[in-house]
């Protein structure tokens, strides 16, 4: 039977599209696109000249059906908007068709926005638990995050530039201020990648307007308590009113104490410096 090949595209950068990828979207006699006019300019960029048909959350059940009729003389490939097919997009439900059709699904790899962000973020990625986009209502929001509270595991979400900064209050106000990586439009010319606790993170960004493709990685639960910004202010000036110790020294003993990297220790010592 013929093969549904699943093409990872960019998530911003065009030169992130694989050799491999070119060659099968230049072989295949068809490819089903989440946006057409989005995988139009890829293909365009490639040279690549393959028909394209759409495929989105719209019309995926009428599409589907006849994405399979398709399959059964010759190969599809399926791409979304960006990064892996089926991975928060309507591909999973043409996968699954595909399989219980017996068809061969085959996976090209490539971009992901999440594990990209998990790679980048400097928590944990021995394990780690990816929840898609956080829920929209606050109530439903927080019952989610209250839901993962006690997991050891490094938490990945998916949120809208909109909805960042409220996010990141209730993720304090469930989870506890943890350490947290921010990754804002990857790979494209603005991208930025925030590393701090949820605390810092939600004053960053209330400061800047965040745009553009967000995800969040969350550090999981560990046996050290983050310390508040209250508690580390108290704790620095204890320090220093009776350490002769470098200012160096002192973000270095506190972090180890404090679960808060050494850098911003001593950036908030430099703050309190030049306000005296």
């Amino acid at each position: 039977m013929s093969r549904l090949y699943l093409v990872a595209t960019p998530i911003g950068n065009l030169e992130d599209l694989s050799y491999r990828a070119v060659r099968i979207l230049k072989e295949v006699p068809l490819i089903a696109a989440e946006d057409t006019r989005t995988t139009r300019v890829l293909l365009n960029h490639y040279g690549i000249e393959t028909e394209l048909t759409p495929y989105h959350d719209h019309n995926k059940e009428r599409a589907a059906s006849q994405l399979l009729e398709h399959l059964q003389g010759a190969d599809l490939a399926l791409v979304s908007d960006a990064g892996t097919p089926a991975i928060n997009d309507p591909g999973f439900y043409l996968v699954q068709a595909a399989v219980q059709a017996g068809h061969e699904v085959l996976p090209i790899p490539g971009p992901s926005a999440p594990i990209a962000a998990l790679s980048a973020s400097g928590l944990a990625t021995d394990s780690f638990l990816y929840l898609g986009y956080l829920p929209r209502k606050k109530a439903s929001r927080r019952d989610l995050l209250a839901s993962t509270r006690d997991l050891p595991w490094t938490l990945v979400f998916l949120e809208t530039p909109h909805r960042l900064v409220e996010s990141l209050a209730d993720l304090q106000a469930s989870l506890g201020d943890r350490r947290i990586a921010v990754a804002r439009e990857l790979t494209k010319l603005h991208e930025e990648i925030y590393r701090g606790v949820v605390s810092a993170a939600h004053q960053h960004f209330q400061e800047k307007e965040p745009k553009g493709e967000i995800t969040l990685v969350i550090e999981g639960k560990t046996g050290k308590e983050i310390w508040s910004d209250s508690r580390m202010l108290e704790a620095i000036r204890e320090a220093r009113g009776t350490s002769a110790s470098s200012p160096s020294q002192v973000a270095k003993a506190l972090a180890k104490k404090s679960g808060w990297p050494r850098s911003r220790i001593y950036d908030l010592m430099q703050a309190l410096d030049d306000e005296n």
